[in-house]
């Protein structure tokens, strides 16, 4: 990957990424994507668990957060461990952290100190509840956010207990949240010159993706319900059964609907009171459903999909990984890029995103292999050690 130049928006920038696990390395994963220098703090030996994380046979999580970032080691629960991050914060811009609040206070490290050290440091710190109020000492993980948030209560089947997606949403969204708040904040530094504390709250980032449902049981009393595989009130918008699979349309617009019932050569269910109106529909949802997945089963999965491209109705194939990598648009966009990892050799991945059209985001290097494997570059380079005082760091396990 050195062959990929860095022309990303952040480039100059550097970040010193603390956090372990998911919220805060996705926060950094996100920020080296736009060209930021990611410079991770793993603990010595161990390593950031995130290295052992994934499923399947192979663990290979660790290969997409941890792209265009260097690795160093650094024992924080003893001075000189803390000492170390001292020093690389005041040659940083953004301070990325996951850890429980005051934890970083506890390891003389609060914003305080950091501040006296570097006055424009921006600190994004990742936590289950914030930094303050009466649930910030509780440990949080992002699916206890998920349910805080109102997330869980709305996902599943409506006989069954609250399900979960098969990704953790909750920490990506906080750590999404976090990479916003950080950019706003180096805004704001290039009129006051000064650095901030961006706190970002894993329950917090759920609520602000949950739409209405407060003011909807304030002003109405209603509160939303798991509906499984349709959402209450759009019709229809729903996975329908092919002779050979399963397809996904989106035909809750008017004018789309009357798209659809014409290419299901039903044209009159666009006129029938039923069904004429986004009301109508979502008083008739499962009537509804039924009348179309009657239809569907007659067609194969290709078949569907050239009525629905003809006829300019929302709708797709329900994507795996083998699909992804067989698409000719994922091919065209370069949605998945190709990487050469010093392990695993030459495989795909997810490419950066949004699209910059100036200051283009990118995959520049593979994920660290070694625990601590920019040691040297980082610590000399950066803080000027000589090879005796990073000698001197490791045997006393600071390092």
């Amino acid at each position: 990957m050195t062959d990929v130049v860095n022309n990303g928006a952040l480039k100059g920038i550097r970040v010193v990424e603390m956090g372990q696990l998911i919220a805060g390395p996705f926060c950094g994963q996100l920020l080296g994507d736009m060209g930021a220098e990611i410079i991770k703090i793993e603990p010595p030996e161990m390593g950031d668990p995130m290295r052992n994380w994934g499923h399947g046979d192979e663990k290979l999580w660790w290969e997409v957060v941890s792209r265009n970032k260097k690795s160093v080691t650094a024992n924080l629960r003893v001075p000189e461990g803390q000492e170390i991050v001292r020093k690389l914060v005041a040659h940083a811009d953004i301070l990325i952290e996951n850890f429980k609040p005051g934890t970083l206070e506890k390891w003389g490290l609060s914003p305080e100190t950091l501040h006296a050290i570097n006055p424009g440091l921006i600190i994004v710190r990742v936590s289950g509840y914030g930094q303050s109020g009466p649930y910030s000492s509780r440990a949080g993980f992002g699916g206890i956010g998920e349910a805080m948030g109102g997330w869980r209560y709305i996902v599943g089947d409506p006989d069954r207990a609250p399900s979960r997606m098969g990704v953790s949403i909750g920490d990506s969204l906080a750590a999404t949240y976090g990479c916003m708040g950080a950019l706003a904040a180096l805004h704001a530094r290039q009129t006051t010159g000064k650095g901030q504390v961006v706190d970002s709250a894993l329950y917090e980032a759920v609520l602000q993706v949950m739409e209405s449902i407060v003011p909807e049981y304030m002003i109405s009393g209603h509160i939303r319900k798991r509906t499984g595989s349709i959402l209450e009130g759009v019709s229809p918008s729903n996975v329908y059964p092919c002779s050979d699979g399963e397809y996904l349309i989106g035909a809750n617009q008017d004018g789309i609907f009357a798209r659809l019932a014409k290419a299901m050569g039903q044209p009159e269910l666009a006129q029938n009171p039923r069904y004429a109106t986004h009301v109508a529909r979502a008083n008739n949802l499962r009537e509804l459903d039924e009348i179309i997945a009657e239809w569907t089963r007659t067609l194969t999965v290709d078949q569907l999909e050239a009525l629905m491209i003809e006829h300019s109705i929302p709708a797709g194939k329900i994507y795996r990984a083998a699909e992804m990598l067989e698409d000719p648009h994922f091919a065209a966009r370069d949605a998945l890029v190709e990487v050469d990892s010093p392990r695993w050799g030459k495989f795909k991945m997810q490419n950066a995103f949004p699209r910059l059209s100036d200051t283009p985001s990118s995959i520049r290097t593979t994920a660290p292999t070694e625990i601590g494997q920019h040691n040297a570059e980082v610590f000399g380079d950066l803080l000027g050690m000589n090879d005796d005082e990073i000698a001197g760091l490791k045997a006393q396990g600071a390092i």
